[in-house]
């Protein structure tokens, strides 16, 4: 069970005020089944990650800028939460178009919490089924989605999570979801 990801790469997307949690556990998971990561970020150097929102929680280093990035040399996306951090991705085109490009690929993506901002702001939850942290469910609404209160909502290649109490079931998700993509991307190259 330990290689179901093997040869996949994961873009994880963030910026500072990431939900350290929300970054950190599901990495691991991925690391577990055997894929690597990517943090891609909008400035280089590293990001500043938080607790709650509010407390510091020590950095994570960028290894490439979104802007240098493309969704074609990834299997997967991963959009962590933290209400600052897709507050500022929101606003980067560089940051929406690697979404869009993500969804337009039909590749998976994965978001937790406040991490479906970015999708709305990408234009690219009109019709799709998913969950967040309740107080951005109606952005999500006015963008088209079918919002709803559930642990993990999989709709196509979206996979959405409502907060950091869902991380066990999120994680084993989208081990499942990602493992469903086609071939690696580095077994091409």
């Amino acid at each position: 069970m330990a290689d179901e990801l093997r040869g996949r790469k994961v873009a994880i997307l963030a910026t500072d005020g990431v939900e350290r949690v929300e970054l950190e556990q599901p990495r691991g998971a991925l690391y577990g089944a055997g894929a690597t990561t990517e943090v891609l970020s909008i400035h280089p150097g590293e990001i500043q990650a938080r607790q709650g929102d509010l407390d510091p929680a020590g950095t994570f280093p960028v290894d490439q800028l979104v802007s240098d990035a493309s969704a074609d040399d990834y299997d997967a996306l991963l959009l962590p939460g933290g209400t600052m951090n897709p507050d500022q991705l929101r606003t980067n085109k560089d940051a929406i178009g690697f979404v869009q490009a993500f969804m337009n690929a039909g590749k998976p993506v994965a978001t937790i919490c406040h991490g479906p901002w970015t999708l709305a702001e990408a234009d690219v939850v009109r019709g799709r089924r998913l969950t967040s942290w309740p107080s951005i469910r109606t952005d999500l609404r006015n963008a088209g989605a079918e919002v709803v209160d559930e642990e993990v909502v999989i709709d196509r290649q979206l996979t959405s999570s409502r907060s950091p109490a869902d991380l066990p079931a999120f994680c084993a998700a989208i081990i499942e979801q990602f493992a469903r993509t086609g071939s690696p991307v580095s077994a091409g190259a």
